[in-house]
């Protein structure tokens, strides 16, 4: 039932935008029409934002139509992680962390944060994120890498100007049937701690939040979301599953480039995009080479530029 429901919420999601532009472009067409009566001039303003409100929506459809992934619309899991850097790296780390959970708000998905470790100072050790949503999968999985961020550091008294990393993990939410993978239990450890919380947020008085490792990989996942250690664990085990299916993929894929003689251009986990706040402000993606400085709007969730240009180029290699 919860399949038959998920794909016929993905048609509707096909067929409604279609229909939606096909509207606008006719009222558009009749609207123009008053133009060239007496006193038309006071509808070009009108006309003018229903134009650009259709282009916004051709292209955001243009940008879903190269989805096509085995799992582009599949839910996502976001995982950020600091580099070195101490209180620098894990507030850039919070920084990303807004970012996507504003551009998730801005594309209407739904966002639960599964795990978080905060810095004792600032910023954050660690977070896990679930984005629920059609396709949010196929967006977000282009912005696996490392974010580099350069600015005049806010916690250094002689106001040096600081580089930092934080690498950014995008793994689909994938359903027990989907994933053909065992795991074996003595190859787990199992940590139960309590759930983290800063300054006045609430805190689990019980140690309901769970972290699994796998021993053999070295992969972490954990979840404090739940205040049942039971749910938190079930959801920790899917994080680990997850991410051991997409290291088997990941293998394969490798090893299919090795026999046909390919080459990447960009290596797994390498830098994707630079953020520079100082000495002038301008974010470019290195992969596309698309570049902005407008830094803000992108900080604030503004980043479907970047992900269509990378859905583009994937698709054009």
């Amino acid at each position: 039932m919860k399949s038959l429901q998920k794909k016929r919420s993905m048609l509707v999601d096909t067929v409604e935008p279609f229909k939606e532009i096909v509207s606008s472009l006719e009222y558009l067409k009749e609207s123009s029409k008053l133009l060239n009566e007496e006193g038309g001039d006071m509808f070009i303003s009108e006309i003018s934002e229903g134009i650009s409100e259709l282009t916004d929506n051709i292209d955001s459809l243009e940008t879903r139509s190269l989805l096509s992934g085995d799992n582009d619309t599949d839910n996502a899991i976001l995982t950020i992680n600091p580099g070195a850097g101490g209180t620098e790296s894990q507030d850039w780390a919070e920084m990303l962390l807004r970012m996507y959970l504003r551009w998730a708000e801005l594309k209407g998905y739904d966002t639960k944060i599964l795990d978080i470790q905060y810095a004792d100072e600032a910023g954050i050790k660690s977070s896990t994120v679930l984005v629920t949503g059609n396709y949010a999968y196929g967006y977000l999985k282009n912005e696996a890498g490392v974010h580099r961020l350069v600015r005049i550091s806010p916690f250094d008294a002689k106001k040096r100007r600081h580089t930092s990393f934080t690498a950014v993990l995008v793994f689909p939410e994938l359903e027990d049937e989907d994933i053909d993978i065992e795991i074996n239990e003595a190859d787990l450890r199992v940590d139960t701690f309590r759930a983290s919380g800063a300054g006045g947020q609430h805190v689990n008085k019980t140690s309901s939040a769970i972290r699994i490792t796998h021993l053999p990989t070295g992969i972490v996942a954990s979840c404090q979301n739940d205040r049942s250690q039971h749910r938190n664990r079930e959801m920790a085990m899917k994080i680990l599953k997850t991410r051991l299916y997409d290291l088997e993929l990941k293998k394969k894929e490798m090893e299919m480039e090795n026999m046909v003689g390919e080459k990447k251009d960009i290596a797994w986990g390498s830098q994707i995009r630079s953020y520079v706040l100082q000495p002038y402000r301008l974010i470019k993606d290195h992969r596309t080479g698309i570049e902005t400085g407008n830094v803000d709007s992108v900080l604030d969730g503004n980043i479907d530029e970047f992900i269509k240009e990378a859905l583009v180029k994937k698709i054009n290699k």
